[in-house]
């Protein structure tokens, strides 16, 4: 859970606590009136976030790889940039990462493309933001950013608690021109 999921989930408690409140308060004493009141307003308030979720969702700009090699990846909620590829076959959501020096995958992602975290050989360390990790040097047989396709790529498993997976310089590297369009990062061959 981001700290933005959790200042969201604050904020609806303290909503819910006060309207439940106001209820309570204006029906007291009426018991089951009370009650149903409650539940109705639970079940709109449920309502009504599901449905405010599903549309931030469905309204997010998302990434769009155009002709000539062009990628344009919109800053996403959190204030970072997320590049959607196809590793190995396998939807793989990479945070770009400039401080990160290559591709380094998280053991969830590692096993879903095809790599067994558990059977690889932790040689090297790196630094992070949450300290020292182990990492164990792979090579991905191909990565798909639309009809961007790159094979042999190498890349580091970290050996620790890494959410997700970090698309590092390594990687960035190997685009032509990498810039930014006030909240778009672009990536062009």
């Amino acid at each position: 859970m981001t700290g933005d999921d959790t200042m969201q989930l604050a904020f609806y408690g303290v909503l819910l606590v006060v309207i439940g409140g106001a209820m309570v308060f204006e029906l007291a004493g009426r018991g089951g009136q009370v009650l149903r009141q409650v539940m109705l307003w639970l079940v709109i308030f449920a309502g009504a976030a599901l449905a405010a979720q599903w549309w931030m969702d469905n309204n997010a700009p998302r990434q769009q790889v155009l002709d000539g090699g062009r990628i344009e990846i919109p800053v996403g909620r959190d204030g970072h940039f997320h590049l959607d590829a196809q590793v190995n076959g396998q939807a793989v959501r990479f945070m770009v990462d400039t401080g990160a020096s290559s591709i380094a995958l998280g053991p969830a992602d590692a096993r879903r493309i095809g790599l067994d975290p558990d059977d690889l050989a932790y040689v090297g360390t790196a630094v992070t933001a949450n300290g020292r990790v182990q990492t164990a040097p792979v090579t991905i047989d191909e990565i798909a950013i639309g009809d961007i396709v790159d094979r042999n790529v190498r890349a580091w498993v970290i050996g620790g608690d890494l959410d997700g997976s970090l698309l590092g310089m390594s990687y960035l590297r190997t685009f032509a021109r990498v810039s930014f369009e006030g909240d778009l990062l672009i990536l062009e061959r």
